[in-house]
């Protein structure tokens, strides 16, 4: 049984930074496996987006990627010994507001360009980021 944690989410005043954690348990999501780890977002009234994923082939870091939204301040990483996955976020904006969520797949995806939410197997349960003066 797969589990996902998010922790990290709250309210955030603009231009601060947040560095949200996952802390994923079960499944093959370590060394020697071939997995994808990821972020996505969510406001009420759109789809699931991706803000930042990372892809593992035998364990090690294969690609990175992230939404043109974030890209050049945000980092996505893995803490392999602690088996949690981390995303910090510097440079806030209201437009950043939603609710967060921890995601992967036992699977590499090499064959994507872009991850999305029909990759995923599993979720967590979410943590809101909100950003507001």
């Amino acid at each position: 049984q797969v589990a996902l944690v998010e922790s990290g989410g709250g309210l955030f005043q603009p231009g601060a930074s947040l560095r949200l954690s996952c802390a994923a348990s079960g499944g093959t999501f370590g060394y020697y496996s071939d997995y994808t780890m990821a972020w996505f977002r969510q406001v009420p009234g759109k789809e699931r987006e991706l803000v930042a994923s990372i892809r593992f082939v035998t364990g090690r870091p294969y690609y990175v990627d992230y939404a043109d939204s974030v890209k050049g301040r945000s980092a996505i990483s893995k803490d392999n010994g602690k088996n949690t996955l981390h995303l910090q976020m510097d440079g806030l904006n209201p437009e950043d507001t939603a609710v967060y969520y921890c995601a992967a797949s036992p699977r590499s995806l090499t064959d994507r360009t872009r991850v999305t939410s029909f990759d995923i197997d599993y979720w967590g349960q979410g943590t809101q980021v909100t950003v507001s003066s």
